[in-house]
């Protein structure tokens, strides 16, 4: 007697090959860095070259440098999200105060190129999109939690906002795209220390205007 085919429901869906799954996590390593190089228009043949594929692998992945595009803003931010939770976490056990963890968390978030989303956001990009909005609201959950915890433990100036920070972040890790900018990682750090100790209490200056959240970020 013939088997019954298995329900619908009960097929199996096949896993992607572990060397496709490196392929799409390289063209999108790779377009990640090619964003600081030339923004958004940045050329879908070198991302290839430079992810180890050829130009047919990044179109069975991506159809389009739009979709790229989407899965770097997700990449991106779901790695800075990490970074924030294990500095929450290293906060909660003891190993790090909440400034601390904070700073580190900032430094982590500029290795990620973080930088590079502003362009993204603020072009014909989707930020709407289901997958974008749930992966920016663990973010920014996130860093006001950093942000509150540190300003509970006396270390941070009660008149800023994760807006503020987010804001000083980008535009300290985002330089201007063409290659006569690469150079410009190695002053980074640098000045994002310079930024995090201005937020340290005491305060040395009143702040003009308001603090900034991310929703007023968000609608610019």
């Amino acid at each position: 007697m013939a088997t019954a085919a298995p329900a619908p429901s009960q097929r199996r869906v096949p896993r992607p090959r572990a060397d496709a799954v490196r392929n799409r996590e390289r063209i999108v390593a790779a377009a990640r860095e090619l964003l600081v190089e030339y923004g958004t228009e940045l050329p879908l043949d070198e991302a290839a070259r430079r992810a180890g594929v050829g130009n047919a692998t990044l179109y069975r992945n991506f159809r389009d440098r739009g979709e790229l595009m989407h899965h770097v803003v997700l990449s991106v931010t779901d790695r800075v999200t990490e970074h924030a939770e294990r500095a929450l976490a290293a906060e909660g056990a003891g190993e790090a105060t909440a400034f601390e963890a904070l700073r580190t968390f900032v430094h982590a978030a500029a290795d990620e190129r973080i930088g590079a989303l502003c362009p993204m956001l603020q072009t014909t990009f989707d930020k709407d999109h289901p997958d974008v909005v749930a992966a920016l609201d663990r973010l920014t959950a996130g860093i006001e939690e950093l942000i509150a915890r540190a300003r509970a433990a006396g270390e941070l100036r009660t008149d800023v906002g994760v807006g503020d920070l987010m804001v000083a972040l980008s535009q300290l890790t985002r330089p201007l795209p063409g290659k006569a900018c690469l150079d410009f990682d190695r002053f980074v750090h640098r000045h994002l220390q310079l930024f995090l100790d201005g937020l340290m209490t005491p305060a040395r200056s009143e702040l003009p205007g308001a603090a900034a959240t991310l929703e007023d970020l968000r609608q610019d």
